[in-house]
């Protein structure tokens, strides 16, 4: 009886929040693991009209065509390159402003700051592309018109491959690295004020506060971001890609994602599309396995 009436006290306070979990829950279920189903495509020679229990069984013939696609190397290579870029300067670009915002005493200033490099966070790449085309335009583009006051000619951002991959790593930390500095800013405030006290007394001055109390303090935050961006690691960005890429750039800034996209839905070989992202979903699952491993070594974190 006692069981039972523990139980029916827990689902009296718990039941609500429960309740809330599932619209959650079933979205989870209806759009990630029903769709799952599909995977089987990637082991056939599916045709829509036949569907999945009609459509040829072929087995790794679609992983070895995949295997065989010129360029399918190349593409692998950029999808790691521009991640890898944006994971690096996507750490360093936050912290470096959280300290420089720490220094400003006036509370009102650091607000103001806070807001105006967070808001890029809350615009979606449809509307930042159609800003960005028109910024760095080769013709009356912003930037260019500041390089031709130095007379320096044109440069075709968006059409140079060379350029292309650095301007996705830039527009990417520009749009998100005000989440971050939040992040960071938040690591900050647990430091204990004691020691930047204890360090003002032994003739530290603000630049040795910053790299013998400041960032040893922010390193555990640093560690666990880090090491848990390692799952995201062949996610390059298929929205900002997407909406800034063109054929003259398909070399360096072609990806996983935006590959498949052309191979399945523009040139409609489902099968072989289905077998790149498996590809791609499999080996992000080990990046994954791995990066909370090493953030439950390093920094101590445990998903449950």
């Amino acid at each position: 009886m006692q069981a039972i009436a523990n139980k029916s006290r827990h689902w009296r306070k718990y039941g609500p929040l429960h309740l809330m979990l599932l619209p959650g829950v079933v979205m989870l279920v209806l759009f990630h693991y029903i769709p799952m189903a599909g995977i089987v495509i990637a082991f056939q020679n599916f045709i829509p009209a036949k569907g999945f229990f009609s459509s040829k069984w072929v087995g790794w013939e679609n992983f070895e065509f995949m295997l065989g696609i010129p360029g399918i190397g190349q593409i692998l290579w950029n999808t790691i390159y521009i991640a890898l870029l944006k994971m690096i300067f996507g750490q360093i670009a936050p912290i470096i402003t959280a300290l420089l915002l720490n220094e400003v005493r006036r509370s009102s200033i650091k607000r103001s700051v806070q807001t105006l490099i967070y808001l890029p966070h809350f615009l979606s790449w449809v509307i930042l592309g159609g800003i960005l085309i028109d910024i760095l335009s080769p013709s009356h583009g912003m930037v260019n018109e500041v390089l031709s006051w130095f007379g320096m000619k044109p440069v075709f951002f968006l059409g140079n491959e060379t350029a292309f991959p650095y301007v996705l790593v830039a527009t990417d930390v520009w749009k998100e690295f005000g989440f971050g500095t939040i992040v960071y800013l938040a690591a900050l405030t647990s430091i204990n004020p004691t020691l930047y006290e204890a360090a003002i007394m032994d003739g530290a001055g603000r630049w040795k506060q910053t790299f013998h109390v400041t960032l040893p303090g922010m390193l555990p935050i640093i560690v666990l971001l880090a090491t848990l961006g390692l799952g995201g690691v062949l996610n390059a960005g298929f929205d900002q890609v997407f909406n800034l890429y063109n054929p003259l750039v398909f070399r360096t800034g072609d990806i996983l994602d935006t590959f498949v996209y052309r191979l399945g839905l523009v040139d409609a070989q489902y099968a072989v599309a289905t077998a790149v992202g498996l590809f791609k979903s499999v080996v992000s699952l080990l990046f994954v396995s791995v990066s909370y491993w090493l953030a439950y070594r390093l920094a101590g974190y445990r998903i449950f």
